[in-house]
């Protein structure tokens, strides 16, 4: 895995990139402003009680036990023990609000996310890997918590409370708080520092961390590949490189915030020894009452509290940070569907698709299709062949509106393509595609997913149709049974009629066939093709396919070669022409198909009887099973 390069934005100084964020913060502290103000009330309660016990220490030193006055005691401790017990409330309070509220924020952010990552365009996902997305959907969020939870509060709290006590110390004793503040000053801007060198170590963690977790995700995906080539120990060094510098990053992090650490302690150790050193001179001179030292010396805790606060909770709020920086790169992240130009919708289509002069680039100025143009009516097939990387799956890619077309029109019934809105143009729209993907579910949910809400009936009626039913009735749960992560309990061919059959329920006027009968046998291949046969009727159907019976029966035939349109016609006119398709075919198929199944012959099925319902634009799916059972 190779380190991603610097983000320019790691190079900015931590205040302005603070800066940068302060909208995004605000727009998740807005609505939680209610219980955030409602935890700094209670925040304020809980540090005013906190001071209640080292403040007592002057009237418990200097007056009950200097003075002898007894009857201060029990009024001094039941203050204490009341202060004490509004601290725990508080406390307790404070962990249940912000805890909870940081937790839902969290779960909101990963349903947000995930739902802006789901309808960003197919390019966004060529560009990036799937552990990566993963990794923004749930770990770049976790830090958030950090924003609206205890941590931040209780910075705030520590700080605020130190403000106070820096004003009670002062009143007792300016030369000693001054001295105890120089050293503070210090500090402070030495952890300012450290936290700027910090943030882009934490930022390139997450990065890191994406990766591992992407490579990951692949090789637990392909396990099968890895063992069949035994390359399990390759994997594992693959792996543990990632992990070694992920370590490395933590390594950083663990060095920068033991120094801070050691140096927090060492202030501590040199405040108390100079407040010691000054303050027994004071007192030895009678500039300063023992109870008033020994009362300062206990606040004083409270002024340096909050410096170890910042090493633990100031790292936690730069990871934070970090992790809304990356999410913000997600959100910011045009979706499809808010394309500006997509704003014309379909009302039913019939499936008229035409290509005019249609150029299409993946990389600037590196075009993979090359001014295709062709016509698709209702009721045809189109199938489009030639070698791999001749552009004919960017040419489906176009026609399902993943992408663009760089230069020419796609039109549907005349409409422009570019300028459709999405929802209503997809879900006229079916596909069948190569590898065959199935979640984690049943059959019957796999089928379904298609159309939700379609009925038990119109399920079971596609399922005959492709052939589904031949194996789903033979196992024990039939359509309850769970075909495992990608379909992985089913074969080939059985995960290919389920994606048949999900597509057939949706009832597409534009159905899409990418390689989709390839993992079967030829008789189960025969047998989908008659349940094909009929859903194409009065749809305007795109096959990428080499097996002789789908392309035999296409009605025009696209030959793509280096992203153009080398031919064009249907199979028995190239075939007579013997030009790239003949050799294509020949070279396919063998001697003993050119021997054999000469021009217009073939072993297709015969044609259906065309009803009054094909005619109207295809059968439904109850007319299709009827004629193919019967």
């Amino acid at each position: 895995m190779v380190p991603e390069k610097e983000n320019d934005k790691d190079k900015l100084p931590t205040s302005e990139r603070l800066k940068a964020l302060l909208p995004d913060i605000w727009v998740l502290v807005r609505p939680r402003r209610g219980i955030l103000a409602f935890s700094f009330f209670l925040m304020v309660i809980n540090r005013g009680s906190s001071l209640v016990l080292p403040y007592s220490t002057k009237y418990l030193v200097d007056d009950v036990i200097g003075k002898r006055r007894a009857d201060l005691l029990v009024p001094l401790v039941l203050a204490v023990l009341a202060a004490t017990a509004t601290q725990g409330v508080t406390s307790f309070a404070l962990t249940q609000l912000l805890s909870k509220a940081a937790q839902r924020l969290i779960a909101q952010l990963r349903r947000e996310v995930q739902a802006h990552v789901g309808r960003l365009p197919v390019a966004y996902y060529d560009a990036n890997k799937t552990g990566t997305l993963v990794s923004r959907i749930m770990n770049d969020v976790e830090g958030l918590r950090n924003l609206i939870g205890t941590g931040l509060v209780e910075f705030v709290g520590g700080v605020m409370t130190a403000i106070i006590v820096l004003g009670i110390l002062f009143y007792m004793n300016a030369l000693l708080t001054a001295l105890a503040l120089s050293f503070l000053i210090v500090f402070g801007l030495a952890l300012r520092k450290a936290f700027g060198i910090m943030r882009p170590i934490f930022r390139q963690r997450a990065k890191i961390m994406a990766e591992v977790t992407g490579r990951l995700t692949e090789s637990l995906g392909g396990v099968r590949v890895i063992k069949g080539y035994h390359a399990e120990d390759r994997e594992a060094q693959v792996f543990s490189g990632g992990v070694q510098r992920l370590l490395d990053n933590v390594m950083k992090t663990l060095t920068t915030t033991s120094v801070m650490s050691l140096s927090a302690t060492v202030l501590l150790g040199v405040v108390g020894s100079v407040i010691m050193y000054v303050g027994t001179r004071q007192i030895y001179a009678g500039t300063i009452k023992l109870g008033d030292y020994v009362a300062f010396t206990a606040l004083m805790a409270f002024l340096v509290a909050p410096m170890f606060q910042v090493v633990g909770i100031g790292t936690q709020i730069s990871e934070a940070l970090a992790g809304l920086e990356r999410m913000r790169e997600v959100m910011r992240e045009r979706p499809e569907d808010e394309d500006p130009r997509r704003t014309d919708p379909l009302a039913s289509i019939r499936g008229e698709l035409t290509f005019e002069n249609v150029s299409f680039s993946y990389e600037p100025g590196k075009p993979v299709l090359h001014e295709v143009s062709f016509e698709s009516r209702p009721g045809t097939v189109t199938a489009l062949i030639g070698p791999s990387g001749s552009g004919k799956s960017t040419i489906i890619g176009l026609i399902s509106a993943f992408y663009v077309p760089t230069q020419g029109v796609i039109r549907v019934d005349g409409a422009d393509l570019s300028t459709t809105r999405l929802d209503t143009y997809r879900t006229q729209l079916g596909v069948v595609l190569q590898d065959n993907f199935l979640f984690d579910g049943t059959i019957r949910e796999n089928v379904a997913f298609s159309r939700p809400g379609a009925t038990e009936q119109e399920i079971l009626d596609a399922c005959r149709i492709a052939r589904v039913d031949e194996f789903a009735e033979t196992f024990t749960d039939r359509y309850e049974t769970i075909v495992g992560e990608r379909g992985v309990k089913l074969s080939g061919g059985q995960k290919q009629r389920v994606s048949i059959a999900r597509a057939i329920l949706a009832e597409p006027r534009i159905l899409i066939l990418d390689e989709a009968t390839s993992s079967l046998d030829s008789e189960s291949e025969a047998l989908i093709q008659e349940g094909l046969s009929y859903l194409m009727r009065g749809r305007t159907t795109f096959v990428i396919a080499h097996r002789l019976s789908t392309i035999r029966r296409a009605d025009q035939i696209l030959v793509v070669e280096a992203g153009r349109i080398v031919e064009r016609g249907t199979h028995s006119s190239l075939y007579a022409a013997q030009g790239r398709y003949f050799d294509l075919y020949t070279k396919q198929h063998g001697l003993e198909a050119n021997l054999f199944l000469a021009p217009g012959e073939g072993d297709e099925p015969p044609e259906p009887a065309e009803t009054e319902e094909a005619k109207a634009g295809g059968n439904s799916l109850s007319e299709a099973v009827r004629l193919i059972r019967g």
